[in-house]
């Protein structure tokens, strides 16, 4: 929030993305271990994932990627389905990852504080009053048109999907997602903040379906 006050941003509401997966070209992997020495495109906690398996992380702009997949310099791209098939990723992509899901981001609506003290009454309660309606709509137009022209691009374009199986996924979460979530919670309960049940009431959220 301190951030946030730095911008003099309000958050509005989050985006909730899907879960980010890799289009690569060359061989497909077939396990964790075919990762190693890979150059990627994956930023933040994704490429610190990546790298705990032993890719090589690069960072780069989204409008750099397509340029960079065709060039060599990096051999997957991990974005979620939308922004494949805005920045052109599956051009010459040859495999998807389906299930590996290293993670997402974090892309949240904000609004300048002042223009919102601004509003009247009835209108700043309009503003806050439609984000429950904004995230009902982008949920399901996600669902039922982004995902409904995923599949069929993916065929058209001859990509492979990669199934990791429950075994190599374990493994992965082992490698990567853990350390991260270790080192997330210590530091944040440093800060005096309960984040291990944050934590606990989050990963049980996921793991119920709710």
């Amino acid at each position: 929030m301190a951030d946030l006050g730095r911008w003099n941003a309000t958050l509005l509401m989050p985006t909730p993305l899907p879960q980010y997966n890799f289009v690569g070209v060359g061989d497909a992997p077939g396990t964790l271990a075919d990762f190693e020495g890979m150059s990627v495109h994956a930023t933040g906690g994704i490429g610190a994932a990546m790298e705990a398996i032993g890719a090589v992380p690069t960072s780069m702009s989204a409008t750099e990627v397509r340029q960079a997949m065709d060039s060599g310099v990096v051999k997957a791209v991990s974005f979620a389905p939308h922004a494949h098939m805005s920045f052109g990723t599956t051009e010459n992509a040859t495999w998807w990852t389906a299930n590996l899901n290293p993670g997402t981001v974090n892309c949240p609506v904000v609004v300048n504080t002042d223009a919102l003290n601004a509003l009247s009454d009835a209108d700043r309660a309009a503003l806050l009053g439609s984000v429950d309606e904004a995230m009902a709509h982008y949920i399901d137009f996600y669902e039922n048109e982004t995902m409904a022209a995923w599949g069929p691009l993916l065929d058209e374009k001859g990509i492979a999907r990669v199934e990791f199986t429950p075994e190599q996924l374990a493994a992965f979460k082992e490698k990567a997602a853990a350390p991260a979530a270790a080192a997330w919670i210590a530091d944040n309960t440093a800060k005096g903040l309960p984040a291990q049940e944050l934590y606990d009431m989050v990963t049980g959220m996921v793991a119920s379906g709710s």
